[in-house]
């Protein structure tokens, strides 16, 4: 398949899951995230328990040989036996083994995105086995033959009406179900006749403490308790990950999961069984006498599955995924999975973004390969996720493997030479997209010749058929004269004998070669204020090679960045970033690329524009040689301004300059950088800016404002109106 037709392909996918699924999942979603926001509003210990709940998890991975030898112990001594299964393969004949061994016919369990992983129902039922999911959401997935859609909600992509339907159509009641109640009813007592019924129980573990070989059960039905007693016989399937050493060490882990999955202070039902219970059996063939009348012996088996986890443990950059304690709560966050569900944002088995190491992990790479462009590592989901996994760079380390294995393009030759050839097969898509500071500077160098070529239509064409530029996303008009053509001009300038700071401003691809006057009213602003103002060298920071995973690219622009910087941060100067996300390069994932000195002073060095504005007026510099307000104003922040933290600076100092403003708390604009550039993603980045652009839709009286490049022009194609950034607002007309 050619990649013009892989695209399309993939565009007509997510099309007709935006309008199959999509509403479905939005309200669902959303309806989970709001709970996760309020619950952790009011519960003042969940930061530091993210940090607990992180330091256990690593010391648990660190330590787990050690503890499954212990688990095993503790089983065994209390009665149980313990598997440890290399692989799905393996895990299903041993369990088959179980069934045969107890003449099994019949088998209940509750949810488990294990046994979905090792694909173990089609195994038993083709054994001869009756599976049936006692799950609400995971038994409506049974009835419609469907795959879940999410970790926590498996069917959350169905609507109630959907879920009548179906269940009217294969079930056909006298009178048809329509409540939520009714469908709810009619589920427990048709699978509360299938838990009696069955030979054999099976449970999934949230976790598992290796001390006491207890099992812990976090739910919201009281399915999985009777799953797990109710059958003479119990398998508990769980990956080698979820052990524990202790219940010590489970507190925090309850605590945090029910808030960042379904955003509840704690689950219904938190259930923590050391099987084989002591519960006498049941005998349901006798109703008349007394429960716990049966005499039959319990059996337990927990089943710890591998599959690639031993192996993950040991990568460095995979291990994380490890952390993971299956709360959903990145998918929740995610503005793309927010729209199209984990039946598009998701592989074989796991969805969100935690999906992309779970699926490199235990199927491959290539199994990550089809979703994980859907990530944009705004890392809204670090901040969401309880035990703090840096999910993008996850994303970022396998886009960058994919790259690695990828087909060299017949094409290829279109961009070589024009961006670094050190990443190997890269697609010409990617390649162009992941030097967009090269593009920048020839694009600049021939203005406007280049911005009249690349509005042509047959060009637009060509972009679209070998590039994958969509056709209809408005591109960049690229300035002839440069942010330091326009800097260098104004000089000599003597210093600012009387400044009280010393602020190098870093000029980033967009703002030295297209939006240059948000850059001017940089420096113009810092002046009014007092600052003297140096330009560093225009160098990208690597945010454009790192989002299309060419990991190697974006760290020699990193170092280049660092070593451009070093002499200013020598002198005490202060690095001030115009763009959010190159900030966020600097403060987050330059860890990853820079050794640990360096990062931590450009870290500590670094800020964004706004937030040096704000401090500079917080000690004492004149307001008054800023602009006056003089109309109202409509203001989105940036995704990575929220993750960093430093949004509110903006809004502080336009409130204290008087100017009205109405803020969005629309999370995502869906531009995310290249991401709605490209042919396949354009119609979801438009419709996931479908909310922000309603919420402006009554703003026609204000000038609308945004911090950040992707949503400046995601705002001027949803709005068809001119966007300006905040620093332009606020700057005075001529430099002091």
């Amino acid at each position: 398949m050619s990649a013009q037709s892989e695209r399309r392909r993939k565009a007509r996918k997510l099309r007709e899951l935006l309008d199959a699924e999509g509403d479905a999942v939005y309200e669902n979603v959303t309806h989970l995230n709001q709970g996760r926001y309020d619950a952790i509003e009011r519960f003042d210990e969940f930061e530091t328990l993210r940090t607990e709940a992180r330091s256990i998890k690593e010391a648990a991975i660190e330590n787990l040989p050690s503890l499954i030898e212990t688990l095993r112990e503790s089983v065994e001594a209390n009665g149980g036996s313990v598997y440890v299964a290399d692989d799905a393969a393996d895990a299903n004949r041993y369990i088959r083994d179980v069934a045969e061994a107890n003449e099994a016919e019949t088998l209940v369990k509750s949810k488990s995105m294990t046994t979905e992983e090792i694909e173990l129902n089609e195994s038993l039922e083709a054994a001869g086995v009756d599976v049936w999911e006692t799950d609400l959401g995971e038994f409506v997935l049974q009835v419609a033959d469907e795959s879940p859609s999410h970790i926590v909600g498996p069917s959350l992509h169905k609507s109630r009406e959907e879920v009548a339907a179906l269940f009217n159509d294969v079930f056909d009641p006298e009178v048809p179900f329509e409540t939520a109640e009714e469908l709810t009813e009619f589920a427990r007592d048709y699978l509360g006749d299938r838990i009696r019924e069955a030979d054999i129980g099976m449970t999934g573990a949230n976790f598992v403490l290796a001390d006491s070989g207890t099992i812990t059960i976090v739910t919201n039905e009281g399915n999985a308790r009777k799953s797990a007693v109710t059958p003479d016989t119990h398998i508990a399937v769980t990956g080698v990950e979820k052990i524990l050493p202790s219940a010590a060490e489970l507190e925090p882990f309850v605590n945090l999961i029910s808030r960042a999955a379904t955003g509840q202070d704690i689950s219904q039902y938190v259930s923590m069984l050391t099987p084989p219970v002591e519960t006498p059996t049941i005998d349901f063939e006798n109703p008349d006498e007394p429960l716990g009348s049966g005499d039959a012996e319990r059996e337990f088996h927990l089943v710890l599955i591998d599959n690639g986890r031993l192996a993950m443990r040991e990568d460095d950059h995979l291990r994380e995924t490890l952390y993971c304690i299956r709360c959903g709560a990145c998918a929740n966050s995610c503005g793309n999975f927010q729209h199209v569900g984990g039946h598009a944002f998701g592989g074989e088995t796991y969805t969100g973004g935690i999906a992309t190491g779970w699926e490199a992990g235990v199927e491959g790479l290539d199994a990550a390969g089809e979703f994980n462009d859907l990530c944009t590592g705004c890392s809204r989901c670090v901040n969401a996720c309880p035990v703090k996994i840096d999910i993008p760079w996850i994303n970022t380390v396998v886009r960058d493997r994919l790259n690695g294995e990828a087909t060299p393009s017949d094409l290829e030759f279109l961009v070589e030479g024009l961006t670094p050839d050190a990443e190997g097969t890269v697609t010409p898509q990617k390649r162009l997209f992941g030097n967009f500071g090269t593009l920048a500077r020839l694009g600049s160098a021939t203005a406007p010749l280049s911005n009249w070529v690349a509005d042509l239509g047959p060009v637009r064409t060509l972009m679209d058929r070998y590039l994958g530029v969509a056709p209809d996303r408005e591109l960049p008009t690229f300035q002839r004269e440069t942010l330091v053509d326009w800097f260098d001009s104004r000089r000599p300038r003597a210093p600012n004998a009387t400044a009280t700071r010393k602020v190098v401003l870093y000029p980033d691809a967009y703002t030295n070669y297209v939006l240059v006057d948000r850059g001017k009213a940089a420096v113009r602003t810092l002046e009014a204020l007092g600052a003297h103002v140096e330009l560093a060298t225009p160098i990208e920071s690597g945010r454009a090679p790192l989002s299309q995973g060419m990991v190697d690219t974006a760290t020699r622009q990193a170092e280049a960045v660092a070593s451009d910087l070093a002499p200013y941060l020598d002198s005490s100067f202060d690095v001030v970033v115009v763009e959010p996300s190159d900030l966020a390069m600097m403060r987050r994932e330059y860890g990853k690329l820079l050794d640990d000195e360096t990062h931590a002073r450009l870290s500590e060095h670094s800020y964004d524009v706004m937030e040096y504005v704000f401090g500079l007026l917080s000690n004492g510099a004149d307001p008054a040689a800023l602009a006056a307000p003089d109309e109202p104003v409509a203001y989105h922040s940036h995704c990575q301004q929220r993750t960093l933290g430093v949004e509110t600076y903006t809004e502080a100092v336009l409130d204290d300059l008087g100017f009205d403003v109405v803020t969005s708390d629309v999370e995502c604009c869906g531009m995310a950088g290249s991401f709605g550039y490209k042919s396949e993603y354009y119609e979801l980045s438009m419709d996931v800016g479908a909310e922000l652009a309603d919420q402006f839709a009554d703003a026609s009286d204000r000038v609308v404002v945004a911090s950040g490049t992707s949503c400046t022009e995601q705002l001027t194609d949803l709005l068809a109106r001119d966007v300006t950034h905040p620093v332009e607002l606020v700057a005075p007309d001529e430099a002091p």
